[in-house]
């Protein structure tokens, strides 16, 4: 475990005197949403790509061009692991940078683990589209080794993994009952991945292998009643009924 904020040597004169303004500036690209539950933007449109700090546990990683401005966001935090809720370009992308130039553990979901570990997989199973190729050209980073493997009813810093697949082959949820956080990856998004218009809406297809398991996915999630929902794409939503009615909703 790494805390970036340790043992950095103390500078003076006109960087000094800058240091309370980089600071605040830094502050605002990590927000405290819950308890223990820390949002990072990982590209410069806000809550468009997501990564959250789960106690000590960073999960998603954003694009390949994110790692700078991630690992310059945890400072100050500890971190003890990097998880995933899949192995896609857009969540994966920093994966390996951040695990090394932190020197901590890799966790991914079972059925992403080959993916996670050989970025080329994850191009073979998206639909054959040209946006999904095109994500793929422009965020996929390299692979890392896998430390655990994540599997159904494990726990990471005090969240359940709910196992959630369509979106991916191994896609998972993160949810902490006691305050009823959600944290699901692109089981949903609050957002369009495309036009930014914000609102619910189920992933892309053309991004989506199996639509109709991750709609399956998506609805088994309203019986939760989460008070938080933390998205990969789109703002956090604290509207419990909304998020129901939606799932509910859903053909299927």
């Amino acid at each position: 475990m790494l805390d970036l904020g340790a043992g950095r040597p103390q500078r003076f004169g006109r960087t000094s005197d800058r240091r309370p303004l980089l600071e605040a500036r830094r502050l605002l690209r990590v927000k405290e949403l819950a308890d223990g539950v820390w949002h990072l933007n990982t590209f410069p449109l806000p809550n468009s790509v997501n990564a959250f700090l789960l106690e000590d546990v960073l999960i998603d990683a954003g694009g390949r061009q994110a790692g700078k401005g991630i690992l310059k966001s945890l400072r100050g935090h500890p971190v003890a692991a990097h998880a995933l809720t899949h192995a896609h370009p857009d969540h994966q992308g920093s994966s390996h940078e951040v695990c090394a130039a932190l020197d901590v553990p890799f966790w991914v979901p079972e059925g992403d683990v080959d993916a996670a570990e050989d970025p080329a997989l994850i191009d073979e199973r998206q639909p054959d589209h040209f946006m999904a190729r095109f994500f793929n050209r422009v965020f996929t980073g390299p692979g890392h080794p896998v430390d655990r493997t994540l599997r159904e009813g494990e726990e990471v810093a005090g969240f359940r993994v709910i196992a959630t697949p369509g979106h991916s082959a191994g896609h998972v949820a993160y949810w902490r009952e006691a305050d009823g956080v959600l944290v699901l990856g692109d089981v949903l998004n609050n957002m369009d991945v495309l036009t930014a218009i914000p609102g619910l809406r189920l992933p892309k297809d053309f991004l989506t292998p199996d639509p109709d398991e991750n709609r399956r996915s998506a609805k088994k999630l309203a019986r939760l009643e989460p008070r938080l929902v933390l998205f990969g794409h789109g703002a956090p939503l604290r509207d419990t009924r909304k998020f129901v009615d939606f799932l509910d909703g859903l053909p299927g």
